[in-house]
């Protein structure tokens, strides 16, 4: 089959490889849809810091955030599953620890993420094998298009669970890229008043397409109380940022990572009673992002710009636009073209 290989930084190409065989416990996936994620785009660059501990190394195949159907099952697996349209948790535990047997495999010592460490194969492939524990089944309402935004959506909505909002109080959320807007989309499903900043008026244009009228640049934002804030960006100076502006004894949310060490001053935190929680992975969230764009409260489809056949993933990961691309922030990769 064909399968998008990272054989160096900044290296890429389609290789022929092997299909995958559904282990016991496992089944192999036709991939309909892959979103192109900042991961992605760090493993092509040299950047992410597994490949510098060894916990991913080169040859590697990306991709985490995906749909398709079932096409073969493994031993154990009840074959009720072929056919089905699915996604899956990009995070594998061992099963075995008490981390994982406490709902926190997400977090496990032995943890392989699809597509990123430990050698698991990722998506960016025609096929995909993955654990029968990893699954959620799609309902016919979501779309290929939402079934690879149900792993960035299970991000945003833990994010949005974390910032503990009730109906009504206000967000502000740091970043315009496709995790903060998607906490936008389900803050605001969820009742919350949602602002938007971001670095300039140009990164805030796919914000306001999505309905959010309450955008701004730092030296516009007005000085009402933040209720809780939420940190999506990549940019070291925001969690700090994000300190200074909460309200006292209210919620901190940090979801986005810069390449180089945030400095928050933790004499803040105490003096403001301030929490602050870090997100990572969509694990827990994936159910409820799934459920929401199912019943239509959130449409995440404009932040797709463009959908490219697996020829065009390394222009993607190079930060190389298709022709005719959207504004959305989010390039898709259909595998089968």
């Amino acid at each position: 089959m064909r399968a998008l290989v990272l054989t160096g930084p900044r290296l890429a190409e389609v290789q022929e490889v092997a299909p995958p065989v559904a282990a016991p416990g496992e089944v192999v996936v036709d991939v309909e849809r892959v979103g192109v994620c900042g991961t992605d785009v760090e493993l092509f660059t040299g950047e992410m810091s597994y490949l510098r501990t060894g916990r991913a190394r080169y040859p590697l195949r990306p991709g985490h955030e995906w749909c398709g159907r079932v096409a073969a099952t493994g031993d154990g697996v009840d074959p009720s599953w072929l056919g089905r349209r699915v996604t899956g948790d990009t995070m594998l535990g061992c099963g075995r620890c008490d981390r994982c047997l406490t709902g926190r495999h997400h977090v496990c010592a032995d943890l392989a993420e699809i597509g990123i460490s430990r050698g698991r194969a990722g998506a960016l492939a025609e096929q995909l094998a993955v654990p029968l524990a990893a699954l959620h089944a799609l309902p016919d309402a979501v779309d290929p298009v939402l079934g690879a935004l149900a792993e960035p959506g299970g991000n945003a909505l833990r994010a949005v669970h974390a910032a503990g909002l009730e109906p009504g109080e206000r967000l502000l959320v740091l970043g315009t890229g496709t995790i903060g807007l998607l906490t936008a989309l389900f803050a605001r499903a969820a009742g919350a008043e949602v602002h938007l900043m971001a670095r300039d008026e140009a990164a805030l244009r796919v914000a306001r397409e999505l309905g959010f009228d309450q955008v701004w640049t730092r030296a516009a934002l007005p000085p009402v109380p933040w209720h809780a804030v939420v940190d999506a960006s990549n940019a070291a100076g925001l969690p700090g940022l994000a300190l200074e502006l909460v309200e006292p004894a209210r919620r901190v949310v940090c979801i986005g990572l810069a390449g180089v060490p945030s400095t928050v001053d933790t004499r803040d935190m105490v003096l403001k009673d301030v929490t602050a929680v870090g997100i990572l992975g969509g694990s827990a969230g994936l159910p409820g992002a799934i459920a929401a764009y199912a019943d239509g409260s959130v449409d995440a489809r404009p932040l797709v710009a463009a959908t490219v056949g697996l020829s065009g993933t390394a222009d993607a990961l190079a930060g190389r636009r298709p022709r005719g691309a959207g504004p959305g922030p989010k390039i898709h990769i259909d595998p089968r073209r």
